[in-house]
């Protein structure tokens, strides 16, 4: 008898095959009538495939009384209510470590284009404005302050990167590491001390909009930011008026508040970098998430261990 899954959201061709062959997938995201779906299918779904930044809508959840697991196509949950998934019984699993490099590869891609103003030289060239005069300056990755805020996985990887750029370290979280880098108990103490601040922490509610006024005005009009984390952690009201006003230099940045809107101010100014959501967007990390997500699945209806857990 096949097993019914509910996929919230698109995910990669191979991997909406692969669920496909194993399950009978009913693809929420597609349906027009959502409330018929739930009146005559509901009580049979047993597992949800989902991406972090969707999660799963607490309303929905609660529909589905046969829930077993969530299997989520990424490695946030902050839009899941553990809590509820820990009371009811049904299990949450996510992708992490495939995904690590691939983050902090592109952290140091931002960094860098935002520095070496990559993006305002590949215009410059193809509108055939070299002839007519240089483009200007840029500034130095090398021997920089980076400050990393969330110094987990992905941010211990960025920091590993840097190293190689002698990159001067340090990094705040929720405690000191066993690490070679400066520890900051604050933000605000951490962006004052370093031209670069990076964002690497996961979205929870005590971090929602953890780079705020203060931060970006101890960063200082030198300093630049670089987000490959969530756009929860960014105030970005501020963050507007501080590149508006110079009180910072400039911003990298991968993931916004409200995906996959971009606000226009940030996309019209020349010193802010943009890419939508692509930090974990390559072939092998695409395959490398797949398939955890479908041994996720595969152990929780087998009766085996998550190889992923988070509850």
């Amino acid at each position: 008898m096949s097993i019914d899954i509910l996929q919230l959201c698109p995910v990669m061709p191979a991997l909406e095959a692969d669920l496909a062959k194993r399950y009978s997938v009913h693809r929420w995201f597609e349906m027009k009538d959502q409330p018929g779906f739930l009146k005559s299918h509901a009580d049979k779904i047993r597992g949800v495939v989902t991406g972090g930044h969707i999660g799963i809508p607490m309303e929905l959840a609660a529909q589905l009384p046969k829930l077993e697991i969530i299997s989520i196509n990424g490695v946030g949950y902050d839009k899941i209510d553990l809590n509820e998934a820990r009371k009811r019984g049904y299990r949450v699993a996510n992708t992490p470590d495939v995904l690590t490099a691939d983050v902090a590869d592109l952290a140091l891609g931002l960094i860098i284009a935002l520095a070496r103003q990559l993006v305002l030289a590949d215009n410059h060239v193809r509108a055939g404005n070299w002839p007519k005069g240089e483009l200007g300056l840029g500034h130095r990755v090398t021997g920089r302050r980076y400050g990393i805020f969330g110094l987990g996985r992905i941010g211990q990887a960025i920091a590993t990167r840097l190293q190689a750029f002698d990159g001067k370290i340090s990094y705040s979280g929720r405690r000191k590491l066993d690490v070679p880098y400066t520890f900051y108990p604050d933000i605000n103490e951490l962006a004052a001390n370093c031209d670069v601040l990076v964002i690497a922490a996961a979205a929870s509610a005590e971090t929602k909009h953890v780079v705020n006024t203060d931060v970006l005005k101890a960063l200082g009009p030198n300093g630049s930011l670089i987000n490959i984390a969530r756009g929860s952690l960014v105030d970005e009201a501020a963050l507007i008026a501080a590149l508006q006003g110079g009180s910072i230099s400039g911003a990298g940045l991968d993931v916004f508040e409200d995906e996959p809107r971009v606000p226009e101010a940030l996309i019209g100014m020349k010193n802010v970098v943009v890419s939508p959501h692509i930090a974990s967007a390559t072939h092998e990390t695409r395959r490398a998430m797949a398939d955890l997500v479908l041994a996720n699945l595969e152990a929780q209806f087998s009766g085996k261990p998550l190889p992923a857990a988070v509850v």
